[in-house]
């Protein structure tokens, strides 16, 4: 009743000020410019926030952190807040809009049907790492939301199920951390926190809701935060959080048996192990000291994730090699990245053979499962010293990993077994499995300029601003003197697009050589210079993502390279476009 109490003052306190800020908003008939906001304004919106994050503060300090509050009063707050003139602006991201030569209103005058109809698009395709970059860019620079046909919510779910889709953990934890929205981004924040969990790293999972200054409307993040809390030990704030949550009507039997032990409340719990998420199965584990699951292959990844992570998995030398089921699992998990491929060829190495198996390989495996016949394979391989006859084994092992599906489960192996050989001790028929599986890291290339070849002359410094614009101008006007007089040099679609960017940056040709080249309205398609012609900045990078594909930039041809660029240098869009040049312009050695 004290807690209940407390709460209805400070709710009274929280209903007075917003009544207090209706009042002053009335008062104040001037128009907010929100792209030009005073320091007073930023400071009172500053301080607003301040306020709201002192009314969530550890109850140790004699102030209460509020999780799922009651409906009746959540709702009275929100209406408050519709009432309020607020000059709040929502924004989130990671990047701001000049680091990349955007702008804050580049969603503004897009169409919510048409980003729909391109999210869904680019949601079918397995992007390059170029797209995905520029998609990232995109999605992830601060902007203000678009408006035209569709929601705020519907929007922040695009981003969702980009970045769950990409799945770069970090880039996530980023984007949640530092814009502090958890309640914005549920599906998201559960995402990546069950995703750490699985990998045994608690703390960064954690350390999203340590960050959070707002109460938590999911559930299950709630009961996330609230096991937090006890793991930091901070067991009397996740106690009064749950009780107040219990008094609001919270049950959860499984969860509160395993807090009650995990506060100190009775010695024994409940050994039943709950897969229905990756917390409930952590509960279980930490909570039985004589833990053991035996996983099987419709097993939660995230479960099997967790396994490996936290040494909970077969280990090499018990694994009885009469079981070949429980090896199939091994084989499953390892395709997932879940059991270590050193471990799996270890077991493999295990298995007894004799010697006429390994003298007739090809005869032996007709008469053997395809466990045991990777296991002889990979024995047999090991023995041989010859570079062809070893290859040759190796390609047949790994259209047996592919045969069954889980070629994932043999890549590390595969390059540590093709890494020893040179290309040149390898007969030509096998250079390209060689080449397709191994990863040498290329060396960073140089550019090399050439002066025969405008896009691949010293006019390119220009682009990485090592050049100003009169010495590029002077530049290029030297070279199309040289051009006018070889009739032999013909313009180079490459050529176009550099001598058509200088121009876009304000650098000017001699009227005299204005002929030496014809631009085409037709080369550029009609759907994306509709979208310039309206300034749907947003809609039209889109647009070139859907057009790259899965295809990296040096790979397009020079036609599409040519209306890419073009639309940037519509744009004005001059960050991304000079990093697209340097890419697939210069000669690199």
């Amino acid at each position: 009743m004290k807690i209940l109490k407390l709460l209805n003052r400070k709710f009274f306190s929280i209903i007075t000020i917003f009544l207090l800020m209706i009042v002053n908003s009335f008062s104040d008939n001037q128009p907010v410019d929100i792209w030009n906001i005073d320091k007073d304004e930023t400071k009172d919106n500053f301080e607003k926030k301040e306020s709201k994050s002192d009314l969530g503060m550890n109850l140790e300090s004699n102030s209460i952190d509020i999780f799922n509050m009651q409906t009746d009063t959540k709702n009275l707050l929100i209406n408050v807040d519709e009432n309020l003139n607020s000059k709040e602006i929502k924004i989130v991201g990671l990047y701001d809009p000049e680091d990349f030569g955007l702008r804050m209103d580049m969603w503004s005058n897009s169409n919510g049907d048409q980003l729909k109809y391109l999210f869904s698009n680019l949601a079918k395709k397995k992007l390059s790492k170029d797209a995905a970059e520029l998609m990232n860019i995109v999605l992830l620079t601060n902007a203000y939301y678009p408006k035209n046909n569709i929601s705020e919510k519907n929007f922040l779910k695009i981003k969702s199920d980009w970045l769950i889709k990409h799945d770069d953990l970090e880039l996530i934890e980023e984007y949640l951390i530092k814009n502090n929205i958890v309640n914005l981004h549920p599906r998201l924040t559960k995402f990546l926190v069950d995703k750490l969990l699985s990998e045994s790293e608690l703390n960064k999972a954690c350390e999203i809701f340590s960050k959070n200054s707002e109460p938590i409307e999911n559930q299950y993040l709630s009961k996330f935060n609230i096991y937090c809390l006890v793991f930091n030990n901070k067991k009397e704030q996740a106690k009064l959080i749950l009780d107040l949550k219990k008094e609001l009507g919270f049950k959860h039997k499984y969860f509160e048996d395993k807090l009650d032990y995990l506060f100190g409340y009775t010695d024994t719990v409940d050994k039943s192990i709950s897969e229905n998420n990756i917390l409930e199965f952590h509960l279980a584990h930490k909570t039985n000291p004589e833990f053991s699951f035996e996983p099987k292959e419709n097993t939660n990844p995230l479960i099997w994730k967790y396994l490996a992570s936290s040494n909970l998995l077969y280990k090499k030398n018990e694994i009885d090699l009469a079981e070949l089921d429980k090896i199939k699992l091994i084989e499953y998990a390892t395709q997932n990245k879940n059991y270590s491929e050193n471990d799996l060829f270890e077991i493999y190495k295990r298995f007894q053979f004799n010697i006429n198996q390994f003298l007739n390989v090809n005869d032996a495996l007709k008469s053997l499962t395809n466990i045991e016949s990777r296991a002889l394979l990979y024995q047999r391989i090991l023995l041989e010293s010859e570079a062809n006859k070893r290859i040759e084994l190796i390609k047949i092992l790994k259209n047996l990993f592919i045969q069954d599906n889980i070629e994932n489960a043999f890549q590390d192996k595969l390059k540590e077994l093709l890494k020893v050989y040179d290309l040149d001790q390898l007969s030509s028929k096998h250079t390209s499995f060689y080449l397709k599986y191994t990863d040498d890291k290329v060396m960073p290339k140089r550019i090399k300029y050439n002066e025969d070849l405008i896009h691949q002359s010293k006019l390119l410094k220009y682009f990485d601003g090592e050049y100003d614009i009169s010495k590029a101008q002077k530049d290029l006007n030297n070279h199309l003197k040289k051009i006018k007089k070889n009739k032999k040099y013909i313009l180079s679609k490459k050529d176009i697009i550099l001598i058509e960017s200088l121009k876009s940056d304000g650098i000017k040709i001699d009227k005299k050589y204005s002929n030496l080249y014809v631009i085409l309205e037709s080369e550029m398609p009609t759907d994306i210079q509709v979208m310039i012609n309206n300034n749907e900045m947003a809609s039209t990078i889109l647009r070139l993502i859907e057009v790259i594909g899965q295809d990296n930039l040096e790979a397009l041809d020079e036609d599409t390279l040519f209306f890419i660029i073009s639309a940037l240098n519509q744009l004005n869009i001059d960050t991304i476009r000079n990093k697209i040049l340097l890419k697939v312009l210069p000669l690199k050695v």
